[in-house]
C-alpha cells in the first residue's frame, strides 16, 4: 500500500513539475539596484502568474546580462539602454558579436552616473581623478562601459586613473579601508551602496560641468541629463549634475507571446509591490517605458499597450 501511495505521489509530483513555469532573471550586483528591483519583480510575477517560479539570478549586470540572454541561459534581463544599443549595434564589448535576437516588454526607471569620492581626496572635477585610484564597474557591466565612455570624452586614459574593475560592493570595501579614492555607480538613486559609504566616511558625489554633460548626451542618444536633488544621501547639500541611462526589461523574442504579456501585465498593475522594495519603481509606468525603451516591443508586450490604449512609437515596432 505505501508503495502505491509513493508510486502515487511520485506521478502527481513529475506532472506538477512538467505544467509549472520555471523562470529566471539576470539582475546585477547585491550593492545595485538591479537585484533589488529583479528580486522585487521576481515575487511580482509568482504571487500573480499563476504556476510560475522565478530564479534570481546575481551577475555583472547589463553586458553579462545580455550575453545570458541571447545564449539562451536565462529568461528575463535588465540592462541598461546604452550597453543595449551597442549589443544591437555590434559595439564596444559586442564587435564582432551584433546581438538581433531580444526584444523589450520595455523601460523601468532611469539609472543615473553617480561618482561617488572620498572628501578627504580634494577630488572636485573629473581631471582631478588623475593620479588617483577609481573604480569603474565590474567587468561585463554598463558602469564600466559608461565610465570608459566618459572618461575617453574627457581625454582620460584608464591608466592615469589606476582602473580598477571592482563591484559596488568591493568598491565600498576598497573605499573603506583606503585603497580607492573614488568609484562610479550607475544605478536609481538613492543607492544603497552611496548610503553604505556615506554610513562609513565622509563622500560626496562628484558634480559635472554643463560641458561635460553636454558632451556626453551628444554622443549616445541614450544619454540624458540628471539633476541629483539635494538631499537624496545625507550630508548632500546641493544639487549634482550628472546624466542617466534607461533600464530595459528585456526577454528573448522566441519568448511565449501569452507569457510575454502576462509579464508586462503584472510589471504595470502591480508595481507599487516593486516600490515597497526599491523606490525606483516609482518611475514604472507605461509612459515612462514607451517613451524610454530602444528597442522593439515583443508581439506580447505590445498586445498590453494595446489594451491599455497607449500610442507606441513606431521605434518600437517591428
Amino acid at each position: 500500500m505505501n508503495r502505491i501511495a509513493f508510486a502515487f505521489c511520485s506521478i502527481v509530483a513529475l506532472s506538477g513539475a512538467a505544467t509549472a513555469q520555471e523562470l529566471s532573471i539576470a539582475t546585477g550586483g547585491t550593492g545595485g539596484t538591479y537585484y533589488p528591483y529583479g528580486s522585487g519583480f521576481a515575487q511580482v510575477i509568482e504571487r500573480h502568474i499563476e504556476g510560475t517560479s522565478v530564479t534570481v539570478e546575481v551577475t555583472a549586470a547589463s553586458v553579462e546580462n545580455l550575453a545570458l540572454l541571447t545564449r539562451g541561459e536565462t529568461d528575463i534581463i535588465l540592462a541598461a539602454a546604452d550597453a543595449v544599443k551597442n549589443a544591437v549595434e555590434g559595439l564596444d564589448a559586442f564587435e564582432g558579436r551584433r546581438v538581433d535576437n531580444i526584444a523589450a516588454l520595455g523601460a523601468l526607471y532611469a539609472n543615473v552616473v553617480q561618482i561617488a569620492v572620498l572628501e578627504e581626496r580634494g577630488i572636485q572635477s573629473l581631471d582631478d581623478l588623475r593620479n588617483k585610484r577609481l573604480s569603474v564597474g565590474a567587468p561585463g557591466s554598463a558602469t564600466e562601459l559608461t565610465s570608459r565612455r566618459m572618461l575617453e570624452l574627457q581625454g582620460i586614459t584608464y591608466e592615469e586613473v589606476g582602473a580598477q574593475r571592482l563591484s559596488y560592493t568591493e568598491s565600498v570595501d576598497a573605499m573603506r579601508d583606503g585603497s580607492l579614492d573614488a568609484a562610479v555607480i550607475l544605478a536609481a538613486p538613492p543607492a544603497s551602496s552611496v548610503i553604505a559609504l556615506a554610513a562609513g566616511q565622509d563622500i560626496s558625489i562628484l558634480p559635472l560641468t554643463q560641458e561635460e554633460v553636454d558632451r556626453i548626451v551628444e554622443s549616445d542618444s541614450a544619454f540624458a541629463p540628471y539633476v541629483l536633488r539635494a538631499g537624496t544621501y545625507d550630508g548632500q547639500d546641493e544639487d549634482v549634475l550628472t546624466f542617466s541611462t534607461p533600464n530595459m526589461l528585456l526577454v528573448n523574442d522566441a519568448m511565449d507571446e501569452e507569457l510575454a504579456y502576462q509579464i508586462t501585465r503584472v510589471l504595470f498593475e502591480y508595481t507599487q509591490e516593486i516600490v515597497a522594495v526599491h523606490p525606483s519603481a516609482k518611475e514604472t509606468t507605461v509612459e515612462f517605458s514607451l517613451a524610454s525603451s530602444t528597442v522593439p516591443l515583443h508581439p506580447g508586450a505590445r498586445r498590453y499597450y494595446e489594451e491599455v490604449g497607449a500610442e507606441i512609437p513606431a521605434r518600437l515596432l517591428p
